[in-house]
């Protein structure tokens, strides 16, 4: 099966006054299509750089991405747009729009795609009835909680009948029961509509708990990458052993 995500020798080199940080270092991976699929790191191990490259919000200094069978780098800006529109993005702070009511929150997407706004309302309906926020169609953002806000933002993605969504730290502002149940949702999501999710955290229980396949950056390079059952149960490098250890994770 052809992966929906292909790598290929990825680099991504900043330029700053004290000399170049190398980010990403010649990262290479692919993700099948319906998997979950974790990036895991430490701060600073060129997790969300990674991401940022994967929808070419940041342009990579070298290498390939495909999404498909298209590499991203060699589109026009029109056939870019168009590709983009095939990847989803939720974020650890929401990025909602507070003088917005949830329901308009979740049109909005479909508003700038230029849906009459009668469909855009009622498809709008249909995805907070998806994410359990029905009833907070009317409300507010500073109303809602954390958790609330989050299923609101994967409400707006799914709006654009994403083929991938890509997650960066996106429970890493709730708390623990909260979590849970955003990645039961996540993983409702993946199952019911077959889109792929990358997933980048620095926790290593939330992939133990939703996520197929991971790979495990440090310093800007993929240092080791596998099923999760093979990472976790037998890895093998320092990096992976140490995020295992000090996250206390136990085997399934």
């Amino acid at each position: 099966m052809e992966p929906i995500i292909k790598v290929e020798h990825l680099n991504k080199i900043f330029s700053s006054g004290t000399g170049e940080v190398v980010a990403a270092d010649d990262i290479s991976f692919s993700i099948d299509k319906g998997d979950i699929f974790g990036i895991i790191g430490l701060s600073g191990a060129g997790k969300s750089t990674l991401v940022r490259c994967l929808n070419l919000l940041e342009r990579p200094t070298s290498g390939s991405i495909f999404i498909g069978k298209n590499n991203l780098l060699e589109l026009s800006e029109r056939e870019l747009r168009m590709e983009r529109r095939k990847i989803g993005m939720i974020f650890q702070h929401f990025n909602l729009l507070m003088q917005r009511n949830v329901l308009d929150n979740v049109c909005f997407p479909l508003e700038i795609a230029g849906m009459k706004k009668k469909e855009a309302r009622e498809r709008a309906s249909k995805l907070l009835k998806t994410v359990g926020l029905k009833e907070k169609a009317k409300a507010y953002p500073a109303q809602l909680s954390g958790g609330q806000k989050q299923r609101v933002a994967i409400a707006r993605v799914l709006a654009a009948n994403p083929e991938i969504l890509l997650c960066d730290e996106a429970t890493s502002a709730l708390d623990p029961q909260t979590t849970k149940s955003i990645l039961s949702l996540l993983k409702d999501i993946n199952e019911k509509y077959g889109i792929t999710i990358v997933v980048i955290t620095h926790e290593m229980s939330v992939v133990r708990e939703i996520c197929s396949h991971v790979a495990v950056l440090e310093e800007g390079k993929l240092v080791e990458s596998g099923t999760v059952d093979e990472v976790f149960d037998s890895p093998k490098t320092e990096a992976a052993r140490k995020l295992i250890l000090n996250a206390g994770i136990q085997n399934k």
